[in-house]
């Protein structure tokens, strides 16, 4: 299966707890860093629930 990076580019501070257990779970921690995971429906979901916070890099 392919893999897709994902790089925190803004800070999930002021946004709900949700959101940033979202980033948590993704396995971003600080601003910049990338995590690369398999590309599936459940990492996409991840993903759209913190489009405004993150970069899918291919």
């Amino acid at each position: 299966m392919a893999k897709i990076r994902i790089q925190l580019v803004k800070s999930p501070i002021g946004y709900s707890k949700d959101q940033k257990e979202t980033v948590r779970a993704l396995g971003l921690g600080k601003l910049n860093s990338i995590a690369e995971h398999e590309d599936n429906d459940c990492i996409r979901g991840m993903v759209k629930k913190v489009t405004h916070l993150v970069r899918v890099l291919r």
